[in-house]
């Protein structure tokens, strides 16, 4: 697991690399170096998980150099095949096999991939070209930069980081903000600044000085899987699930390192603390797992730590209960802005940053997760009612109202005349056209249409950037069995009864999977989002509420221009008086931003803020 970064046909000193690897130090304290010549760059971060003695980035073979992050589960296979071929190999370090896999099958390499990755491979043989791609979920994320004119191109695994590159300046995106409250976050290639894109999930980029960037998307899991499967009953569908979710488990528990499970007491990361402990029950494992749940100081609502000790005990492991004081998040929240790069209305950023951080300070390198099993599985109260809502009414409209920070009325009310006017000239729409087009006129079934736009774009953009980056902010590698391509593919088998049945339940073969491995009490509780209690926490004497009235003052919100400074104030008083989740999230997405507006861009362009050269500073 690493962060890399790196530029073409762009004139990138040795010190600004260094420079740049400083600001993703976090991502890869255990090695970093770089390759450079003439008109190119690449440049690597090390955590070190796989093979610590070896696997020294660059990979160089020949006139192929790589740099790599992620983890890939199937370098066993792939390095057998490379040697019958004729390939050497002086490590088993999984990324080692790269350069000789992208010499035996060009641009189409990371069709090869099992795992989660982005690479970069610079191709010397010829004219230049530098080769980016993704793996199918998104779950290793690369922001990159292209000026067209000139055809520099940076790239790298987070946004400060890139921001790093002299060439690359921070212009937020007018239409951000829109995007942002219409999603909680840009979706698709787009981020919260202007010409700064992340390469979609399964992608592949071909960048030349002859002819530019040239993007491909190789088929995702749910686009390669069989058939929908009608004939299978649920209890095989649950008993077939079991089986596979336990060979990826088994899987994703081999590292050179120590591996841990966030466990926070819901069905999925509870299965998959169930079958993780049994695999190293079974492996004759000299310890125990060791799980981690994370609870608030105080007495609050959603509170699971109960339930995240019963399933330690069921399952016999080492359990660690972390415990926050949401007196400190205010402090947090810079710390979470800055690792993100761009705002993420969801308060558990938080939550997540904070639980991490517990996991590498008890000693550990490496954390599974239950996330994406709501997006694969149909476990979402979203999709429940999309389903169940009858024909002729706006279903789609209203799940998508569901997918942002701030529903359709309430931004109409907050945006000021001018910026209303500049979003009806751009065409309004905050989505990708892909989505809305998946949405109206795909094929299949409400529920098959509506995965697939949670998959595609939600997912990685929401979901998967902020695990990401918010695990290694604190070197900690999650891992996470659901994204595995095997699960995806087959979770798109599944008929709609198979999954979320409106009155009925969802998730119904993942429930079907986990009988008789997790207690009753958590198999038969009620659905709850892992998140932090924010509508409870946003309250008058709270220090959140002392922070969100000063960062959104009247007189910072009439320096920007584009929020009515009376309707956020309405908001306050509607929250003081009446909390609601309604308002409170609205008011946190509101303070997220303008933290990441002051992070980010209350600065000249192109000049580090004070935290960003704190950040640099501790980590040279």
């Amino acid at each position: 697991m690493c962060r890399i970064h790196g530029s073409f046909h762009a004139r990138t000193t040795a010190q600004e690399m260094r420079d740049v690897a400083a600001l993703q130090h976090h991502g890869g304290p255990d090695a970093q170096s770089f390759a450079q010549h003439s008109g190119w760059a690449l440049g690597n971060n090390r955590l070190s998980i796989m093979d610590p003695e070896g696997g020294a980035q660059p990979y160089r073979l020949g006139d192929i150099t790589v740099v790599f992050n992620g983890e890939l589960y199937n370098h066993d296979r792939l390095r057998t095949e490379l040697i019958r071929q004729g390939f050497h190999f002086e490590d088993r370090c999984d990324g080692s096999i790269l350069p000789a896999l992208y010499l035996t099958y060009g641009e189409r390499f990371a069709e090869q991939l099992d795992g989660m990755f982005s690479v970069a491979v610079m191709d010397l043989r010829g004219a230049p070209r530098l080769v980016i791609a993704t793996d199918a979920s998104g779950m290793k994320p690369l922001y990159y930069h292209w000026e067209e004119r000139s055809g520099r191109f940076h790239f790298a695994s987070e946004l400060p980081a890139l921001l790093g590159f002299t060439d690359v300046r921070p212009y937020e995106d007018d239409l951000g903000l829109h995007t942002y409250l219409a999603a909680k976050t840009p979706f698709g290639r787009r981020t919260m600044f202007e010409g700064i894109e992340v390469l979609p999930p399964a992608a592949t980029a071909v960048v030349t000085r002859e002819d530019g960037l040239r993007l491909t998307t190789r088929r995702m899991g749910y686009e390669s899987a069989p058939p929908v499967d009608e004939e299978r009953s649920l209890a095989r569908a649950g008993e077939e699930l079991r089986e596979l979710l336990s060979r990826e488990v088994s899987r994703l528990l081999i590292a050179d390192a120590p591996v841990a499970a966030i466990t926070s007491g819901g069905l999925d990361s509870s299965l998959v603390t169930a079958l993780a402990a049994r695999t190293l029950h079974d492996r004759g494992a000299s310890g125990a797992l060791h799980t981690f749940n994370i609870a608030y100081t105080g007495n609050w609502p959603g509170d699971e730590r109960a339930f995240a000790a019963e399933v330690s005990r069921h399952t016999g492991t080492v359990h660690h209960q972390v415990e926050i004081d949401p007196s400190t998040f205010p402090d947090l929240m810079g710390d979470v802005v800055r690792h993100l790069g761009q705002p993420n209305a969801d308060p558990i950023t938080l939550s997540t940053f904070s639980l991490f951080r517990a996991v590498r300070d008890a000693g550990f390198k490496v954390a599974l997760t239950g996330d994406a099993a709501d997006e694969l599985f149909g476990g979402y109260a979203r999709m429940t009612q999309a389903v169940a809502a009858p024909e002729g009414t706006d279903w789609a409209g209203a799940y998508l109202d569901h997918l942002a920070a701030v529903p359709r009325a309430l931004r109409e009310e907050l945006y000021t005349a001018e910026y209303a006017d500049r979003v009806l000239a751009s065409g309004g729409s905050a989505m990708p056209p892909g989505l809305t087009d998946i949405l109206e006129h795909g094929t299949g079934s409400r529920l098959q249409r509506i995965s697939r736009i949670e998959q595609r774009y939600r997912l990685p953009a929401y979901h998967l950037r902020r695990v990401d980056h918010l695990s290694m902010a604190s070197s900690v590698e999650a891992r996470l069995p659901f994204c595995q391509p095997s699960v995806v593919r087959f979770a798109a088998t599944l008929p709609d009864r198979h999954r979320t049945v409106p009155g009925v339940g969802v998730k119904r073969a993942l429930y079907r999977a986990a009988d008789g491995l997790l207690p009753e009490s958590v198999l038969n509780r009620p659905k709850q989002p892992f998140t932090l209690p924010i509508t409870a926490m946003l309250a008058p004497g709270q220090r959140l509420w002392a922070m969100a009235r000063d960062v959104l003052s009247p007189q910072a919100l009439r320096s920007d221009g584009r929020l009515r400074y009376e309707v956020v104030d309405a908001l306050f008083t509607e929250q003081a008086e009446r909390p609601s989740d309604n308002a409170s999230l609205a008011l946190w997405a509101l303070m997220s931003h303008q933290m990441w507006r002051s992070e980010f861009l209350g600065r000249p362009a192109g000049q580090p803020t004070p935290r960003t050269r704190e950040l640099a500073g501790a980590a040279g």
